[in-house]
């Protein structure tokens, strides 16, 4: 038994390093996993690129789903879990990020749909006051769970209670899939396009 563990973990040693790490890929040096697992459903990752602002990067961001989609509709009308996960590059003011957020979702609303999710977006507000600086390698994720809402998760830890309104998540998905996006070529890659597009998993 032990000559075969030992030929086991010998011949693992020996794989090229794609092979062993085929479950992440790589967007601005950080590593990003190819499933996450949101109220006990496997998603996929369906895209991922890295958000510039000038010539600097700023986040990587992933953008995880229960089935392909290659257009903005298809994520915002599915119903199921979702999870955009976001990772740092750069050192920046978390209350700053949390008013940027607040403006692209306002410009990619109606005077009436923003109305509507006001009270979700003081919480986020909230949420990012709180935590004051996201340093290089700080992460969160912004997950959907049906039945419950939008829940803003932290190093792995919810943030606060989840945001109920329904039109919330779409709202925030608008900042990178809208039509005023944060990041054009980062909408692309979250959609499976261009340079960064992920391998589909779901064929």
């Amino acid at each position: 038994m032990r000559r075969q563990v030992v030929a086991f973990a010998l011949a693992a040693a020996s794989l090229p390093l794609s092979v062993l790490a085929a479950d992440t890929v790589e967007a601005g040096g950080i590593k990003l996993d190819t499933t996450a697992t949101v109220a006990n459903t496997k998603l996929q990752l369906n895209g991922y690129g890295v958000r510039y602002k000038a010539v600097f990067k700023v986040y990587a961001a992933g953008l995880y789903l229960n089935g392909k989609a290659t257009t903005p509709e298809q994520v915002l009308n599915n119903t199921g879990p979702r999870r955009m996960h976001i990772v740092m590059l750069r050192e920046i003011d978390a209350n700053e990020l949390g008013k940027l957020f607040t403006k692209s979702m306002e410009q990619n609303a109606s005077r009436e749909e923003f109305s509507k999710i006001i009270p979700g977006v003081i919480k986020m507000g909230e949420i990012f006051a709180a935590r004051k600086k996201l340093a290089p390698g700080e992460y969160f994720s912004v997950d959907y769970i049906p039945g419950q809402g939008t829940s803003i998760v932290v190093m792995g830890k919810p943030a606060a209670e989840p945001i109920k309104e329904p039109e919330f998540y779409t709202a925030l998905m608008k900042i990178w899939l809208g039509k005023v996006p944060a990041d054009a070529q980062l909408k692309d890659a979250l959609l499976g396009q261009g340079k960064s597009a992920a391998k589909d998993p779901f064929n």
